[in-house]
């Protein structure tokens, strides 16, 4: 496991500065909310500032997780929107097309995987709809991600059509591709009391190719900073490590980024107390 850090828990710092201070205190991996302030694959010369960002993560010695959770970054006005399961097909192409602009920006940075949502859906069509939108919205992204070879990672989330392991395990499973896998927030499987924490980790198997860590309360989607909340990580830390997960294991707290220096370093000290 390499334990990381993601930079939406530095949001008021320039990339370069949050990607040096994490490296500085100790992590060996970033998970990069792509973003309007990090690496806007909307923005000009994105092509450029990738590479000049990869040659950065190298020279830090950091691996790296592409994040797509930015909150407005494809509309200004509502936050997550639009996803692969908008009624609109125009509207579900325009978060296909994000991906697809992410992907590039993973495969110049060498990235571990690129990590994503299905999103919720504003209507009710039924599950078997919603499965088809998603599917049919994601092909291409698939298509592009072999060519490119770049890991992708569904991330269950909370009030969202995919929230939990098992209906992660099952879309892995309903699409069939070997390049799909999962993120797993501990601070989701435990929130949404999906069942013992280490063994819903072991259930994953191969399947899991990336995790969040963040504490948290049973019923309640909040990223605690680690002692805040219920979760005994030594136990998820060791179940990790059975598996054999040696991918990046990234600290979410992207609401600490006001106190992002001070949150980083007792993240890491505590984990690294709980032996990851």
């Amino acid at each position: 496991m390499i334990l990381g850090y993601n930079t939406n828990g530095f949001a008021f710092h320039r990339l370069e500065d949050a990607a040096r201070i994490i490296a500085e205190l100790g992590y060996g991996a970033i998970g990069l909310t792509l973003d309007v302030h990090h690496l806007d694959p909307y923005g000009p010369d994105i092509e450029a500032r990738a590479a000049a960002f990869a040659g950065t993560l190298s020279r830090l010695g950091l691996r790296c997780v592409v994040e797509t959770g930015a909150r407005f970054l494809l509309d200004s006005r509502r936050k997550h929107q639009p996803t692969l399961l908008d009624p609109d097909p125009i509207e579900r192409a325009r978060r296909a097309d994000f991906l697809l602009r992410a992907l590039a920006v993973a495969e110049a940075l060498q990235a571990d995987a690129l990590s994503f949502w299905s999103g919720a859906a504003p209507d009710s069509p039924g599950d078997a709809a919603l499965a088809e939108r998603f599917l049919s919205a994601f092909a291409p992204v698939m298509e592009a991600a072999a060519v490119q070879r770049v890991p992708l990672a569904l991330e269950p989330e909370p009030g969202m059509w995919i929230a939990t392991t098992k209906q992660g395990m099952e879309m892995i499973g309903r699409a069939g591709d070997a390049n799909l896998g999962l993120t797993v927030d501990v601070g989701h499987v435990y929130c949404q009391r999906e069942g013992d924490l280490p063994a819903v980790l072991r259930s994953t198997g191969d399947r899991l190719f990336n995790v969040h860590l963040d504490d948290s309360r049973r019923d309640a989607h909040d990223h605690l900073q680690f002692g805040e909340g219920e979760i005994d990580f030594p136990p998820a830390i060791a179940a990790l490590k059975e598996i054999g997960f040696g991918r990046c294991a990234c600290v979410e707290l992207s609401r600490h980024a006001h106190d992002a220096v001070r949150a980083a370093d007792a993240a890491h000290d505590y984990l690294r107390a709980a032996g990851a």
